[in-house]
Parts: C-alpha cells; structure tokens; sequence
C-alpha cells in the first residue's frame, strides 16, 4: 500500500513512501530548477556542428559552479560527466566525449543541479544544423507528448493518466513510447518515489496530492520501443536504430493542478523548433 508522508520529518533516503513537500520547499525547487532552465537556455548558442559533447559537458560544469550548484550526475553511481548528451537513436544516458556534432544530428541534452540541497531536473532537444522533417517531427511530438501528460496532472488524479496522455498521442502519430525508463520523486534526492510511467492508463498509478514533486521525461521512438543498454552500462539505444527523442520537466502538484519548475525564462524549453 502506498503511503505518503510530510517531506520535512522524511528520512534523506528513497523508502517507496511519497514526500509532500511544503511551500518553503517549493521555494527551493524554483530556485534550482531555473538555474538548470538558465543552463539548458544558455546551450542554445553553443549547440553547432563540429561542437563536442565534452565542450557542452564542460560547460554544464563551470555554469555550476559560477553558480554555486553542483551536477548531480557527477560522480553519481560512477558516471562520470556533468550531464548526459543522447545523440539522434541513443534514449538516454550518452556520455559526453570528443565527438563532434554532425550537421543534421539531433541531441537531448540532460542536466540536474544541486543548489542549496535541492535537485533541479530536465532536458531538451537541440536540432544541430539543418535537420530532417522526420527528426523534426519527432521533437515536436515528444514535446507535445511532455506537455499533454503534463495538462493531466492534478489532486486525485492517478499518475496513470499522466502514461495514458502521452501514450495515446504518441502512438496516435505513429510513433511509440519507451518503457524502459521513466519518470521520478525528485527534491531533496535526486530520484525518488513514485515512478511516473509513460504509458498505461488513468486508473492505474499512485493518486497525485498537493505537495508532490516528480519528473515527467517521455522518451518516444520514430520506430519500435525496445531499447538496450551498451557495454559501457549507461547508454540505451534503440534496438531498431530509430532516432528518440526526450523532453524533461520537474513539476510540483498544487491544489488546482502543478507548477512546472523547470520552464525556459527564454521561452525555449523546445529549442530550434517553431514557435507554438
């Protein structure tokens, strides 16, 4: 049975019991995410062809530290790189290196910040040069997908609606939803309960309450689902070689429906795209 319990007297460790945060928690979330918005903003520019994902990891790196927040992945588990650079048919979790964007590549870009002991979580799509339709497509999708999953999200509502939204669109455009990877708890720990799904449906999942707080990071392929991990032990690809692409937002539920933490202050939260 699910349990739920306040944020402040939780021990700092993920038990499957689900936080509920208070407003001065929120205060904090607010500020570490629109520290990572402000980095995922500032990438725009560097993002060209012939850039190394190292270059962009570099740079998550020092933005940090200007700033006075550390990367979370850094050191976490053994990874080793500031954030996680997934080109064109890797899901997730690529590892930055020395290998230069190519024109036409597409590049989700991760970063979570500790500031103050919070977690600031997300990441986008960044179109490098001129790309194709398809691969275009599949970002304005993936997004779309984020946002509507997103629109569900409200008290008393279960998080299987969230996995329902963004399935039933994402299919609907012909393309299909990862199941390996998903949402997370996200505040003081960097991942938490509950597990938030991207596929399913409105009656499963845990009820959503005031105080939540959690990613939604839909990964959706132009082709089939299945992914596998490469030896490496963190980079998930297509098994089929199909492009993916993932848009990441770290939300608070609210008494009428949940503030997105992680909004661009530029106004690019999906970069190179047109505007909506």
């Amino acid at each position: 049975m699910v349990t739920y319990l306040d944020a402040e007297t939780a021990p700092l460790r993920n038990t499957g019991q689900i936080r509920l945060y208070n407003e001065e928690s929120f205060a904090g979330m607010r500020k570490a995410c629109l520290l990572t918005a402000q980095c995922l903003d500032e990438l725009f520019d560097i993002v060209k062809p012939g850039v190394t994902t190292n270059t962009i990891d570099r740079f998550v790196f020092e933005f940090g530290m200007d700033n006075g927040a550390l990367p979370a992945t850094l050191n976490y588990r053994g990874y080793t790189k500031s954030s996680c650079t997934s080109i064109n048919h890797v899901v997730c979790h690529g590892i930055p290196d020395d290998k230069p964007l190519r024109d036409g590549d597409i590049v989700n870009i991760d970063v979570t910040y500790i500031l103050d002991g919070w977690h600031g979580d997300s990441s986008r799509m960044y179109p490098v040069g001129a790309v194709k339709r398809a691969a275009e497509r599949l970002m304005e999708v993936t997004h779309e997908c984020l946002m509507r999953g997103l629109a569900v999200i409200r008290p008393g509502v279960r998080t299987g609606a969230i996995g329902q939204a963004i399935q039933v669109y994402a299919e609907g455009e012909r393309c299909s939803v990862v199941r390996d990877f998903c949402g997370h708890g996200v505040g003081r720990l960097f991942h938490d309960a509950p597990n938030i799904l991207h596929y399913g449906h409105a009656n499963e999942g845990v009820e959503m309450r005031p105080g939540m707080i959690f990613t939604v990071e839909p990964m959706i392929n132009l082709g089939r689902p299945h992914v596998k991990v490469l030896s490496d032990g963190w980079t998930a690809v297509t098994r089929d070689r199909s492009l993916s692409a993932q848009y990441e937002h770290t939300i608070g539920v609210t008494e009428t429906g949940c503030e997105i933490f992680t909004l661009s202050p530029k106004g690019l939260d999906r970069p190179g795209l047109p505007p909506l």
